[in-house]
Parts: structure tokens; sequence; C-alpha cells
């Protein structure tokens, strides 16, 4: 038995640990207008060049609304030097306003609309679930990708790999 636990260990840890290899090009994200709160048209090509952690969240999912005040929090640690953007995978704008306020999101919020699950998917989410985050470097280079509920320590971790560069 524990000859085969060290290999399956190692398999699992390898399956789960990126390569650069397997991370997405961030030019999807620059080529990307979505809407903001207002509903009115913004050009991501605008956060080029800045350290960012990108969080695709909806209303309906419970790990997304647990992970916003640490998001917050990390965004706040960080204030100047890195951006936090939460793309929301909703279809309105008032909604998601709506939720924005309600959960204090003081960083800079889009609505896809129907663009949110293709941008997902050419980001490396290929299943489309939630939540998901890319950690862009100033370079523009995509250093994380993760499906599923990013905690304090996950978000400290993508924050130094953010403002490392390459």
């Amino acid at each position: 038995m524990k000859k085969f636990l060290v290999p399956l260990i190692f398999a699992l840890f390898w399956a789960s640990t990126a390569t650069a290899d397997d991370l997405p090009s961030s030019a999807p994200l620059f080529a990307a207008t979505l809407s903001d709160l207002d509903d009115k048209p913004v050009a991501l090509e605008r956060f080029r060049g800045k350290p960012l952690i990108v969080n695709f969240w909806a209303r309906w999912c419970g790990p997304c609304r647990a992970e916003i005040p640490e998001l917050i929090a990390i965004r706040k640690a960080h204030k100047g030097k890195l951006e936090v953007l939460g793309i929301g995978i909703e279809d309105k704008s008032d909604p998601a306003k709506e939720f924005a306020k309600a959960y204090e999101m003081d960083y800079p919020v889009f609505v896809a609309k129907e663009k949110g699950i293709p941008l997902m998917q050419a980001l490396g989410n290929t299943k489309g679930g939630l939540p998901f985050t890319i950690v862009v470097d100033r370079n523009g280079q995509v250093v994380q990708k993760k499906m599923g509920l990013m905690k304090k320590a996950d978000l400290e971790a993508a924050a130094e790999l953010a403002l490392k560069g390459r």
C-alpha cells in the first residue's frame, strides 16, 4: 500500500499545480469591454500594467459571497499597489449594483452579461465553475488561476505573486 501512496500523492500534487504552460494568456481579459455597475462600457485594457486579482462571481454563488470580505481586505492591505477586479456573471447591472452595495465591494465591479462564460473559458476555466480567480502581474502575465474559494492565505499568496512580477 505504501509504495502506491507516494506516487499517488505526487500525481495529485502535480495535477493541482499549474505550470507556466498551463496558465492562459491575459489577452482575452485586456481585450474585453464590460459594463460597470452603471451599465456604462469599460475597456479592461485600462488595467493593463497593474498587478491584478480578477475574481469572477455571481450573486447566487455561496463561495463567491464568502470570499468578498477577503478580497476587500487584500485590496486594502495593498492599496495603490494591487487592484482587485470583480466580474459578475450577471445579465443586468441593477441587481449586481445592489449586491455590490450590500457586500460593500469597494473595488471595481463589472457585469459580464453574455461575455462572462466565454471570457472565463478563454482564461482557463473550461468547466465554467464559480468562483474563478486569475492573478495577473504588472507585465500582463497570468501567474495563477484557481477555480473555487480563495481564502485569506490563498489571496495573500496571490498578491505576492502579482506584485513580484517577472
